[in-house]
Formats: C-alpha cells, sequence, structure tokens
C-alpha cells in the first residue's frame, strides 16, 4: 500500500509540474498588432567576395510611419544552403560564418536578428560581419519584419505588403593575397 501511495503521489507531483509549465503568458502576448510603414534606407553586401575573407553585410532599415515600434527584425534566408547528400544528421552547411552579428539582436528564431524600440522618423542599423567558407554564386534575400510573432505586419513606402531585398554574390576560390607582417604579427590582406 505504502509502494502505490508513492506512486500516486509522485504521478500526481509530475501533473502539477506540467500544468504550471503551460500557465505562462503567450510569447506573442506583448508584440502590436496592425500594419507600420518601414523603409531600407541602406542595403550593402559586396557583390564580388573570397573564400576566408571578411566581409560586411548592412540594412538600415527606417520607421517612415507615425507609430513607434516595439522591435524590428531582419531575417536572412542565405548564409547557409541546403546539401542533398543522404544520411547526413544536418543538411544545413554554412557558406558564410557569421563573426559578428547586430549587436544585442540575437533571437529564438533561425537566422533572425531584432533590436529593440524604433520611433517614427527612426532608422536602425543592422550590420554583419561574415566569412565566406564556400564558393559560388549565391543570391542572399533578407526580409524585414515590424515584428517577430506575426502581430505586427509590414509594408513599405509603397503599400507593398512585404520589404524584401536580395544581393547577388560571387565567392571567389581563389585566396586573397595575405602576409605576417615581422613587426606587429598581424596578418595583412591585400586589396586585390
Amino acid at each position: 500500500m505504502t509502494g502505490h501511495r508513492a506512486v500516486t503521489t509522485t504521478f500526481a507531483l509530475a501533473v502539477l509540474a506540467l500544468a504550471a509549465c503551460g500557465g505562462r503568458e503567450r510569447q506573442d502576448a506583448d508584440e502590436q498588432e496592425g500594419s507600420y510603414t518601414l523603409d531600407v534606407t541602406t542595403a550593402s553586401f559586396p557583390a564580388s567576395q573570397r573564400v576566408g575573407r571578411q566581409s560586411r553585410m548592412r540594412v538600415a532599415v527606417k520607421n517612415t510611419g507615425a507609430e513607434a515600434l516595439k522591435n524590428v527584425a531582419v531575417a536572412v534566408d542565405s548564409f547557409s544552403r541546403r546539401s542533398e547528400q543522404p544520411g547526413l544528421a544536418d543538411a544545413g552547411r554554412p557558406v558564410w560564418i557569421v563573426d559578428e552579428s547586430p549587436g544585442g539582436g540575437t533571437t529564438a528564431f533561425a537566422d533572425t536578428w531584432a533590436l529593440e524600440g524604433l520611433a517614427p522618423g527612426e532608422t536602425k542599423p543592422f550590420r554583419w560581419t561574415l566569412t565566406p567558407v564556400e564558393a559560388g554564386s549565391y543570391r542572399v534575400k533578407y526580409t524585414v519584419r515590424a515584428g517577430l510573432d506575426g502581430k505586427a505586419r509590414t509594408r513599405d513606402t509603397q503599400g507593398a505588403s512585404s520589404l524584401t531585398g536580395t544581393f547577388t554574390v560571387r565567392v571567389s576560390r581563389k585566396p586573397s593575397a595575405a602576409r605576417v607582417n615581422p613587426k606587429t604579427g598581424a596578418v595583412e590582406r591585400s586589396a586585390r
């Protein structure tokens, strides 16, 4: 009888613990609802790159509407590619390694960065430092969002329902010329 009571008590406590986990507020509960007008004022990423040589990608987003936003996000769908090789545990293969991402912008969403607060007329810069690790030609697509959970919809200044852009990039297999400075020990790369 004592063993049965212990099992029943343990089961009841487990059920209560699980019920407590689900009682929290929804993740999207504080996201604003509505449609917000944004504009990309700067978008740059070098069209010609070399394997192993860092480059910078920049996307600056301006709030052209009348309401402040709690978050503005940029999702990038092309920093990796999908391998067709069978039997891989993870088919994702990096094309670029993200060395630095927008400061304070990491989210739980894959390849999505968000910055807090965007007042009317304010511009937020998103900056990445990336190292290409695979040669080839790529189209890097980014999407700007007025929030993370879909309640805050984005439109551009012409009224289109999405705000996206692309970069066409050719990554050369040929390494850049580099040498070690004997005085400082720093690696110096030529512009060629």
